[in-house]
């Protein structure tokens, strides 16, 4: 229970890790999931499903089925895929459609969410259709993204992201036809998909995510991109940021390198990680977006979407993903093993590096906020 919790160090250099049990625990799982994830902005669909009035897009958030539709005035609607009736789903999948119906009885329901017809009622007494449209939930766009969240007193998604649009809308993206684009998220478009399941909690990854410093032991290909000496860590209130400038290369050496500036300029990733669950990854060519939703105590899903400005070709798309995916296998490798050590009854808690794990230490002390605030 998270009652079980001590408390949590907010000093970093006399901080300890989250005890281990917080990672093999069902009852913190349970609590996470009510008190994280059901209260936090969770991308759910790509805006461009989304962009002509009609559309609609289907999804869950940590098990709870939503629908996101763009109705017939335009405006973006996020819905409990719940229907009033006997709670079957009022849509599958996604594409256009001027209503929902429900796939169970045949109620239906505008794109606003408003109970349309209830076929074969008969005489249900005390009954206003007016109350009984379909249960809202919050939607938002951000670039090519859309997202949603399921406390209806939740701060809005603008805020949680803070700095984040200002950023990305600056940072130097190949490919781009004009030199006053910036990155131009909303224009990008989704050109590649892979889930990987690994054996370990969610908690696990996201940790691993959010520090450089086993970069040296875990990451030769890409340690040999970015410049560790230089790579820092910056947290803010729901999210953080880690800079990676990219090594500069001789000439004869460009070919062999994913990322190889030369000239005038610098370049550099931008890794950003925002509460609880998702980060976005901005290199010089492409933006990837993670998701990483877990699945049970020691299995978690972890989505990769890889996008890129119209130009890119196939061949660039491709490698792209193979350097992705073996800094993925790499991560998914020692994810694993830590978790069986965090398992194995011989590890209860750990300190941090004050040089390298930071961004560690602040997502643990909002895990840890999360489940020992007051339910409600």
């Amino acid at each position: 229970m998270p009652s079980r919790l001590p408390p949590f160090e907010p000093d970093l250099a006399r901080a300890s890790t989250l005890p281990a049990f917080t990672y093999t625990d069902e009852a913190i799982l349970a609590a996470e999931r009510e008190r994280i994830f059901r209260r936090t902005w969770q991308p759910i669909a790509h805006a461009a499903d989304l962009a002509a009035p009609g559309a609609y897009v289907t999804g869950d958030v940590d098990g709870a089925p939503v629908v996101v539709t763009r109705d017939t005035a335009g405006v973006l609607r996020g819905f409990h895929n719940v229907c009033r009736h006997r709670a079957g789903p009022v849509a599958l999948g996604k594409g256009a459609r001027k209503s929902l119906t429900c796939k169970y009885h045949g109620w239906t329901y505008a794109l606003d969410g408003a109970l349309l017809s209830t076929p074969e009622l008969g005489d249900a007494r005390d009954f206003d259709r007016s109350c009984h449209g379909l249960r809202p939930v919050r939607a938002c766009v951000w670039g090519p993204i859309v997202f949603v969240n399921l406390d209806a007193d939740a701060e809005p998604l603008e805020r949680v992201l803070g700095a984040i649009p200002d950023e990305t809308a600056g940072a130097r993206l190949g490919a781009i036809p004009d030199e006053t684009a910036g990155a131009r998220l909303g224009a990008m478009r989704l050109v590649a998909r892979k889930d990987y399941e690994i054996a370990c909690n969610w908690k696990t990854y996201v940790e691993n995510f959010l520090e450089g410093y086993h970069l040296p032991t875990v990451h030769p290909g890409l340690y040999k991109e970015l410049d560790y000496d230089a790579y820092r860590v910056e947290t803010h209130r729901l999210y953080s940021t880690q800079v990676a400038p990219i090594r500069r290369a001789p000439t004869e050496q460009a070919g062999a390198r994913q990322y190889a500036p030369s000239g005038e300029g610098e370049l550099e990733a931008l890794y950003y990680w925002v509460f609880p669950n998702w980060m976005l990854n901005v290199y010089p060519d492409n933006m990837s977006l993670n998701i990483v939703l877990p699945l049970g105590v020691d299995r978690t899903l972890t989505v990769f979407e890889w996008f890129r400005h119209d130009g890119a070709t196939p061949d660039a798309i491709e490698r792209t993903i193979r350097f992705s995916d073996g800094i993925q296998l790499e991560d998914i490798e020692i994810c694993e093993a830590v978790h069986r050590g965090l398992a194995s009854g011989a590890y209860e808690t750990g300190r941090f590096s004050t040089l390298r794990e930071n961004g560690v230490h602040h997502f643990q002390a909002l895990v840890h906020a999360h489940l020992t605030s007051a339910a409600r």
